[in-house]
């Protein structure tokens, strides 16, 4: 005859039936974990476990249906917070929602060469501020400098921590306390509602509105410009279009009305693309070295957009201006540290070799993917899906349009492809079931995330490399997310 199991629990009436947290600790599976989790994590969780089963005795459940007998559950209990609680809060997922350069995935996916570069720098000293030729302290700018000077045709360059950043350094070192002209229409907003207006604001000098919103001509700088100007600035409005009844004042005309007053002329580019994506069949956007021969003084862009790099804000041109920036105190406070610069240097050489820049850059290869090639791995896809969600949803492969970035480029897209996941329940309900997919799918060991559209979820697959990875999830996905339970 099988020994019954043993519940832990005294022969006293209500909560104080439950074991103490000592008696739980002493469990032979519970010292085995914190052997490997750690004694405070692990009674932590304990407490939290009797508390939550004194809760549920207070509110009228009986004692013996809170806490079964035997040590499994408890050890399973456990085991499942201490897994959960010790998860990277950082991790990949699969940014399957149709942006390339997505703000909250991270922006450009990094190529080997810098995943490879940043594993070094973390692993040992390297010379960050070190001239080894020299044997004497160096500058840190000193290990992009050289690639951004031949890459953009500058007389120099500086790099911070983002092109937000670049902006507020330029205006603060140059233009403090004075007035820097910008037309109405270029006031633009990044992510996260910083605008042009505030970044100004915080770099302490004072904006000076000219033009309208969709006109704006030399006449109206020139009128604007007085004592108290430090600086013209002109800002590519790369996250937004206005199309229509429009005016700009090109750089060149610019750039000749400020050096005709002795003032410098910054040119904000936002994304800084360093090669044609015209010729990759994208849409062109500006370069640094176009700004620069147009006449700018100074131009800065992102390294993490269209560049295809780490998060950084880079500032080339004119060497005397730089040199100001440089000794500017927000300089140290807004520095990047070793892993962006070697991620960096990594990106900006691969800039080099022109003719394989679409095979090693990552950012590129994703964006210039045909769809016929996204058709044909959504087709091997398919059935794998359809059977892991035969019982919850209908799934199909279609065409669709993937966004270069919401701060990118925002407003062209890329013809690609997509599993299209449809809940079998309708009308009532249809809503609550599609959510519920949605979840199931971002609660994967390595998160599934699209977007929802038109009643249904759709996952892009423009940015999908690891094929494997996404295979290997499938059968996790054919399971029902399971819910909270202790037995």
């Amino acid at each position: 005859m099988n020994e019954p199991l043993p519940t832990l629990l005294s022969a006293r009436p209500g909560p104080a039936a439950l074991p103490s947290v000592d008696r739980v600790m002493g469990l032979a599976c519970v010292v085995a974990l914190m052997e490997q989790h750690g004694r405070a994590a692990v009674q932590a969780i304990v407490r939290a476990l009797i508390e939550e089963k004194r809760g549920a005795i207070l509110a009228g459940a009986v004692p013996e249906a809170v806490w079964p007998p035997g040590e499994a559950w408890i050890e399973r209990h456990l085991r499942a917070r201490l897994e959960a609680d010790g998860r990277a809060k950082l991790r990949p997922v699969f940014n399957l929602t149709g942006t390339v350069l997505h703000t909250n995935f991270g922006r450009a996916p990094m190529p080997p060469e810098a995943i490879e570069a940043v594993a070094a720098a973390m692993a040992s000293p390297c010379n960050l501020e070190y001239d080894v030729s020299r044997g004497e302290r160096g500058d840190r700018d000193d290990l992009v400098e050289g690639w951004l000077r031949e890459l953009t045709g500058a007389e120099a360059a500086t790099v911070v921590n983002n092109n937000a950043a670049a902006v507020l350094l330029t205006l603060n070192a140059l233009a403090q306390r004075r007035e820097v002209i910008v037309s109405r229409g270029e006031l633009i907003e990044i992510g996260g509602a910083f605008r042009m207006p505030d970044i100004m604001a915080r770099a302490g000098v004072k904006l000076v509105e000219v033009g309208t919103t969709n006109r704006t001509h030399l006449r109206d700088y020139a009128q604007a410009i007085g004592p108290k100007t430090a600086m013209l600035m002109k800002v590519h409005a790369s996250n937004y279009a206005i199309a229509g009844f429009t005016a700009a004042v090109a750089e060149d005309e610019l750039a000749q009305l400020a050096r005709g007053h002795g003032l410098p002329l910054a040119v904000d580019l936002g994304s800084g693309a360093l090669v044609d994506l015209a010729a990759y069949g994208l849409p062109h956007e500006p370069l640094p070295g176009e700004s620069l021969r147009a006449g700018a003084d100074l131009v800065t862009f992102s390294g993490d957009k269209l560049l295809g790099g780490p998060q950084a804000g880079i500032v080339v041109g004119r060497s005397e201006l730089i040199a100001k920036l440089r000794k500017n105190p927000l300089k140290r406070a807004l520095r990047v540290d070793k892993m962006t610069l070697a991620a960096l240097e990594a990106v900006l050489r691969l800039y080099r070799n022109p003719d394989r820049l679409r095979e090693r850059l990552t950012t590129l290869r994703l964006l210039t993917r045909s769809q016929q090639e996204i058709r044909r791995l959504g087709e091997r896809l398919l059935p794998l899906l359809q059977s892991a969600l035969a019982r919850d949803a209908e799934v199909s492969l279609r065409d669709c349009q993937s966004q270069i970035g919401s701060g990118s480029l925002p407003v062209d897209r890329l013809p690609s492809a997509a599993l299209v996941i449809a809940p079998l329940k309708k009308g009532k309900g249809e809503g609550t079931a599609l959510k519920a997919l949605e979840k199931r799918l971002r609660d994967l060991p390595r998160p599934i995330v699209g977007r929802v559209h038109d009643a249904a979820l759709w996952l892009d697959l423009r940015c999908l490399e690891d094929e494997a990875g996404l295979v290997t999830q499938l059968a996790d996905v054919s399971r029902e997310v399971p819910r909270n339970r202790n037995a």
